[in-house]
């Protein structure tokens, strides 16, 4: 097939635009390049990756753009609860305008795979586990722009949604600020880290597992078109506190406390089921503590001022 994928040498999309690559599809790579990363040069070779440095907003781009693929994965995006606080407008923009103007330029037959985040969620009820059909309650405004931007696309038709867990995991374009990379990587620098809510869960997933789950949607499109699917590792609803503890077998001078006084600003709290994309036939490869090994290895090598969002 012939994909086009916004924000490609983003977090995400540059880890799934080389599996796309093996995979034998031709990929439209589209990004504005905004944190300067060079995260695509390594495909650069593969005659099937067009890379354009643009932005998924430019209407007369996109229409360009769509006159000749099949599929779009739209993972253009001002990620994260910080980022969009700090830019409202332009988080609305790219998170819910694109998406709107993105489906009036699209033929019916021209399919959507769409990343979304079970962030969505908000607080979820003690030890009840949220499925597809959990009523959805966003805390933050990026939260709140996924779910508008899924029930846009669901309304569409002919689309996939994907409720990512929390991602974690080494990528070409790193992300220090996601909350696996982070702790691992206090533990691997500062050694210590002070916790606020150190009881509030989350689910997680691989960032290798977010590109999987994306080519399973794909190849899987008829059998689970317009549906939406969290997607996270089963073992892995921790809490901040059990995070840390996993994170110590791996660096065991890795001092943790929880703070006395404050409170966390995400307020976040729930466990969720992957039971429905389970079904499906996908089920993620990495584990947690394989995640944080490679985490490991990787702080050799990168620093904090490199790679962040905000």
């Amino acid at each position: 097939m012939k994909i086009l994928v916004t924000g490609a040498a983003g977090y995400i999309g540059s880890v799934l635009v080389p599996e796309l690559l093996k995979n034998d599809h031709a990929v439209i790579a589209l990004d504005n390049f905004m944190y300067n990363q060079s995260s695509l040069l390594d495909c650069c070779y593969n005659n099937n990756l067009t890379i354009i440095r643009g932005d998924t907003r430019d209407k007369d781009l996109i229409q360009k753009c769509m006159k000749t693929i099949e599929a779009v994965f739209p993972l253009a995006c001002l990620t994260g609860a910080p980022l969009c606080k700090q830019n409202p407008i332009e988080a609305q923009a790219i998170i819910v305008d694109a998406i709107r103007m993105m489906l009036d330029l699209r033929s019916k037959e021209q399919t959507i795979i769409f990343p979304t985040t079970n962030s969505g969620y908000g607080i979820g009820q003690k030890d009840k586990f949220c499925t597809e059909e959990t009523p959805l309650k966003p805390i933050s405004l990026y939260g709140k722009l996924k779910v508008e931007a899924e029930k846009i696309l669901l309304d569409a038709k002919n689309c996939i949604t994907l409720r990512l867990a929390t991602a974690f995991g080494v990528s070409p374009r790193m992300r220090l600020d996601l909350l696996v990379n982070d702790f691992t990587y206090r533990a691997v620098n500062d050694r210590f880290i002070v916790l606020f809510e150190p009881h509030f869960k989350r689910n997680y997933i691989h960032i290798r597992d977010v590109a999987k789950a994306f080519i399973h949607s794909l190849n899987n499109f008829e059998q689970m078109k317009n549906e939406f699917y969290n997607v996270g590792l089963s073992d892995a609803n921790l809490s901040k506190w059990e995070l840390c503890e996993e994170i110590k077998k791996q660096v065991p001078d890795f001092y943790f406390v929880e703070a006395k006084i404050g409170e966390d600003p995400d307020k976040r709290d729930y466990i969720v089921s992957n039971e429905k994309i389970e079904k499906t036939g996908y089920k993620p490869h990495v584990s947690l503590q394989e995640g944080i090994a490679e985490l490991v290895k990787g702080y050799r090598v990168v620093k904090r001022n490199q790679f962040a969002n905000i």
